[in-house]
């Protein structure tokens, strides 16, 4: 797919959903370096991400970790219908810096080894409330709630587990692992039939002013090469 450079280059504000930042900086990256379009990135719950666009956040671009709020920004006439699609679809994991706490299995989440448990929140965040899902699931959250510390979003949920400050918790799996690879400690690859779909929408805001830019965007993200680099990041693409 080809882009050209422009005389008047853009800079466009792209509201991004936290599990997808580390992929979108590179993302953002190689886009910079195509077009010499210049993209800021504000990260953040999904939930977060939408209230601050609905109350009329400058944002051009909304990648959210569900489809739920982009369905919304485009029933409310804040996104355009056209230019909402899938991006990829996210995995979750139970994850623990300590690499023989997890087998790779949720024996530790069924002995209830753990004193505290973490996931971010499910009011505001997808991955949150895949979690409480996957817990409903396993038939284990009653035991579990009085036990479960709260991030603002999955990057304050991982921070939480890296630190140590909690021994395991729900994260994204592009949070942990790295080329295809699990970076550090030890983790069980939820199943994706324990909760619904982790499906990244993006959208085009209407109140953009930067529209022939952002749309160059979200073609970019749509392409053969930056498909590759989010299943890099563990994520799975949906064709």
């Amino acid at each position: 797919m080809l882009f050209n450079a422009t005389a008047r280059a853009a800079d466009l504000q792209v509201a991004v959903a936290a599990n997808f930042y580390r992929p979108m900086q590179q993302l953002a990256a190689n886009f910079e370096t195509k077009t010499g379009h210049h993209v800021g990135l504000s990260a953040g719950s999904t939930g977060k991400l939408f209230a601050q666009i609905s109350n009329g956040a400058p944002f051009d671009v909304f990648i959210a970790a569900d489809q739920t709020r982009p369905n919304a920004l485009v029933k409310s006439g804040l996104a355009q219908a056209e230019s909402q699609f899938t991006v990829a679809q996210g995995q979750l994991a139970l994850w623990s810096n300590d690499p023989s706490l997890i087998n790779g299995t949720p024996a530790v989440l069924q002995a209830q080894q753990l004193t505290k448990l973490a996931i971010a929140s499910p009011k505001t965040a997808p991955y949150g409330a895949a979690a409480v899902q996957v817990l409903q699931h396993l038939k284990l959250y009653p035991a579990w709630q009085p036990k479960l510390i709260q991030g603002q979003n999955i990057s304050h949920t991982y921070q939480y587990v890296s630190s140590g400050n909690v021994d395991a918790g729900f994260v994204a799996v592009s949070q942990i692992y790295h080329q295809g690879s699990l970076a550090s400690g030890s983790a069980w690859i939820v199943p994706s039939d324990y909760h619904q779909p982790l499906n990244l929408d993006a959208v085009l805001l209407t109140r953009t002013t930067r529209e022939k830019a952002a749309q160059d965007l979200l073609r970019y993200l749509a392409s053969d090469e930056a498909k590759a680099l989010i299943r890099s990041f563990g994520y799975q693409i949906i064709d």
